[in-house]
């Protein structure tokens, strides 16, 4: 399509041109520049207002039971359901840890995951070690390391018991630099 210069009429107006394919590709792109830079800029207003917004800490006193579902030095596996969850979360908002009752009120939370990669440790009565399948490390029924690859022991949740109950301030997933 070739633009086509009108010339001036007798009533005085400008020529005009028709548009080129040049001109709508120009119009085209600038408009796309314009949209990734509103997107790119979104993120990037966040990330910067961020530091001012004050967060909601993650964590969450939950309950995972009555006393009478710990007997004395044993160790059990409980579930509680993460607080910050979606409908879509499923199944995965189930978080498993391991509950190790000392005497009385006295207990030990331990998160289920090993602290070498995070795989799912598993807890042997018969031999008093929490094992990990993944890379053969082992922890003391204390939670300690005892052996393997594992840097350090097993993380452990804050609980307190209120009312008869047991409850673990649960919400956030454990690591080396965030310990809960």
């Amino acid at each position: 399509m070739q633009s086509v210069d009108r010339e001036e009429d007798t009533q005085g107006k400008k020529n005009v041109t028709d548009p080129t394919r040049r001109d709508w590709l120009f119009t085209a792109g600038v408009a796309l520049n314009v949209a990734a830079g509103v997107l790119l800029a979104i993120p990037l207003i966040g990330f910067a207002f961020s530091s001012v917004v004050e967060r909601r800490d993650p964590r969450d006193w939950i309950s995972l039971g009555s006393l009478d579902g710990y007997p004395e030095n044993s160790t059990r596996i409980a579930t509680y359901r993460n607080p910050f969850t979606r409908p879509w979360d499923g199944e995965t908002a189930n978080i498993p840890c391991w509950v190790r009752r000392l005497h009385g009120d006295q207990f030990q939370v331990f998160a289920i995951n090993c602290t070498h990669l995070g795989c799912p440790v598993r807890w042997f009565q018969e031999s008093g070690l929490f094992l990990c399948p993944c890379h053969g490390g082992a922890y003391y029924e204390d939670g300690s390391h005892a052996a393997g690859p594992p840097p350090r022991g097993l993380f452990q949740y804050d609980y307190k018991v209120d009312k008869g109950e047991l409850w673990v301030k649960g919400g956030e997933m454990p690591t080396l630099s965030n310990p809960v």
